[in-house]
C-alpha cells in the first residue's frame, strides 16, 4: 500500500532542511538503505536513505526546496498503485507538517467549545514529533483558552508520580535545559506519566514556559532604558531624524540554514548555562621546537599543526582530570568514559564541529591526518552526522588569524571549550635576564553547574604542563 515518506531528522538539532538533490527518480525501485535524496541541514550536506521497500511513485519536492522536519518528501508503493489522493493530502499539509496519516486525532477536551467556534487555523493542528495527541488540552487551545484564569496560576503543579520522584526520559531532561522548561509542570505523556520528548516539545510549543523565559530577558533591557538621562534619549532621537535610513543603504542577505541554527543554539547556550572563564598564558617555544622536529621526521608524509598537538594535550589533560570530561544532565552530572575532542571549523556559512574520537588514544600524526581530512570535508559539506556529533569537549582556535585571546560559548551539553590564542613574541624574564619570549594564552569557558573554579584551575594547570613538556604528547 502507497505511503507518503516525511523528511527524516539527519542531525540532532535540524528542524528543516534544503533538498540539495534527488539521487533517485520517478519510478525507481528502492530498498531499505538506499540513498534517495542528499540534504542540506543546519550542520551540512547529509544522505537521505529510505527505509521502506517499494517504487518511488511520485517526488513531492522540488531540489533547492526548503522542508521542515517530518514534512511529506515522496510517495513510495508498489508500481501502478493511484496515488492521487496522497498527492492532495500531502499538498495540504504543506511543507510545514509532517504526513497526517501516522498522527492520532486528539479528544476533545471536557467543557470545551465547539470545533466550529474555532478559528479554522486552530480547528485542525498539525501533526507530527512536535505536536502530540495526548499535549494537555491548554497547549492546543485558542490563546483565549490557553491563559489561565488567576486560581489556575495559584495551583500547584501536578504531582509526579512514584511518591515524588520526577519520571523522565533522558533526551527529555536534555531538552528541557535546552528550552527552559520545568519539568515540573509538564504532564508526561509516556508509560506511568512519564515525560518524554514530545511533552517537552509540545510545553515549548505552548508558550507558558517560552513566554515567561521572554519577560524575564526583556526585563533588564526595558530597566536599562527607564533609567538612561533624558538628553541621551533626545540625542539619539536626533541622530536618527539627521542621518535617515532608506532601503538602497543596506543589504538583507537571507540566513542560511546553519546560520539559523547557530543563532539560535548559542543563544541558548549563552542565556541558559552559566558561564565563567578561566586564562593562562604559557611558554609555547618548547610546543613549538618540538612540532618543528616532529614535521622534520615526517617529511612529506604530512604536517602537524599547532593545532594537533593543543588537541592531543587536550585529551589527555581530560584524562588527568576526568571531572572535566562531564556534562549537565538535570539532575545528575555525567562523567564521560571515553574522550571525543570537537574541533570549530569555519566553514563558509558558519561553523561545525567535526569530532576527534577517541583522541586521548591516537598519535598526533593519525590526529593531524584526521583533523584535515574532517576540515577538507566540513568546508564541502561532505561530513556525516556521526562525525559532528558526540563531543565531549571542544576546542576552538583563532590564533592562525593573529587573535591573542578570546573567550568561546560553549557547545551544550558539553562543560568545556578551550579558546586558543596565538604565539606572541614578548620581553620575559629569564635567569635574571630579559629575553624574547614566546607566548600563547588559552581561555576555558566553563559550565559552572559542572566545572567549580578549583576544577577548572586543575584542568588548565595540566593542560599546560602537557604543552610545556611536549614530548609527553607522544608517549
Amino acid at each position: 500500500m502507497a505511503q507518503i515518506i516525511g523528511l527524516p531528522k539527519l542531525s540532532p538539532t535540524m528542524e528543516e532542511g534544503v533538498l540539495v538533490r534527488w539521487t533517485k527518480k520517478e519510478g525507481d525501485k528502492v530498498s531499505p538503505g538506499d540513498l534517495v535524496a542528499e540534504v542540506e541541514t543546519d550542520k551540512a550536506n547529509m544522505d537521505f536513505n529510505i527505509e521502506d521497500d517499494g517504487v518511488l511513485l511520485k517526488l513531492l519536492v522540488k531540489e533547492g526546496d526548503t522542508v521542515k522536519l517530518g514534512a511529506p518528501v515522496a510517495i513510495i508503493g508498489k508500481a501502478g498503485e493511484d496515488v492521487s489522493a496522497l498527492v492532495q493530502q500531502a499538498a495540504s499539509q504543506g511543507a510545514g507538517a509532517p504526513p497526517a496519516a501516522k498522527a492520532e486525532p486528539a479528544p476533545a477536551p471536557a467543557k470545551a467549545a465547539p470545533a466550529k467556534q474555532q478559528p479554522p487555523q486552530q480547528a485542525k493542528p498539525a501533526a507530527g514529533p512536535e505536536t502530540s495527541a495526548s499535549a494537555p488540552a491548554a497547549q492546543r487551545a485558542t490563546p483565549a483558552q490557553a491563559t489561565p484564569a488567576p486560581a489556575a496560576q495559584k495551583k500547584a503543579p501536578t504531582p509526579t508520580p512514584t511518591g515524588g520522584k520526577l519520571l523522565a526520559s533522558p533526551l527529555a531532561k536534555t531538552l528541557a535545559i535546552e528550552l527552559g522548561i520545568d519539568l515540573r509542570n509538564v504532564q508526561g505523556s509516556g508509560p506511568g506519566g512519564r515525560i518524554v520528548e514530545r511533552d517537552v516539545r509540545a510545553a515549548a510549543e505552548g508558550g507558558g514556559n517560552g513566554h515567561a523565559r521572554a519577560q524575564v530577558a526583556e526585563a533588564p533591557a526595558a530597566e536599562a532604558h527607564e533609567e538612561a538621562p533624558a538628553e541621551t534619549a533626545i540625542a539619539v532621537r536626533h541622530a536618527r531624524q539627521m542621518v535617515p535610513q532608506g532601503e538602497g543603504d543596506y543589504t538583507d542577505v537571507p540566513a542560511s540554514n546553519m546560520r539559523k541554527r547557530i543563532a539560535a543554539r548559542l543563544t541558548e547556550a549563552k542565556r541558559d548555562v552559566p558561564h565563567f572563564y578561566l586564562m593562562r598564558t604559557f611558554d609555547a617555544a618548547p610546543m613549538l621546537a618540538f612540532r618543528g622536529r616532529l614535521n622534520d621526521l615526517l617529511g612529506d608524509k604530512g604536517k602537524v599543526s599547532v593545532n594537533d598537538l593543543i588537541v592531543k594535550a587536550v585529551a589527555l589533560a581530560l584524562r588527568r582530570v576526568p571531572e572535566c570530561n562531564a556534562s549537565w544532565e538535570g539532575d545528575a552530572i555525567r562523567v564521560y568514559h571515553r574522550v571525543h575532542v570537537g574541533v570549530a571549523v569555519a566553514i563558509e556559512d558558519g561553523l561545525v564541529t567535526p569530532v576527534v574520537f577517541d583522541a586521548d588514544q591516537k598519535g598526533i600524526g593519525s590526529i593531524a591526518a584526521e583533523v584535515r581530512d574532517l576540515a577538507d570535508r566540513a568546508k564541502n559539506k561532505r561530513l556525516k552526522g556521526h562525525e559532528i556529533t558526540g563531543s565531549t569537549f571542544t576546542v576552538s582556535n583563532l590564533g592562525m588569524y593573529n587573535i591573542e585571546r578570546f573567550t568561546a560559548i560553549l557547545n551544550p551539553p558539553e562543560a568545556g571549550i578551550l579558546a586558543i590564542g596565538g604565539v606572541v613574541e614578548t620581553p620575559v624574564v629569564k635567569d635574571g635576564q630579559i629575553v624574547v619570549g614566546k607566548r600563547m594564552t588559552v581561555t576555558m569557558s566553563c559550565d559552572h553547574r559542572v566545572i567549580d573554579g578549583a576544577l577548572g584551575a586543575r584542568w588548565l594547570a595540566a593542560f599546560v604542563d602537557l604543552i610545556e613538556h611536549p614530548e609527553s604528547l607522544a608517549l
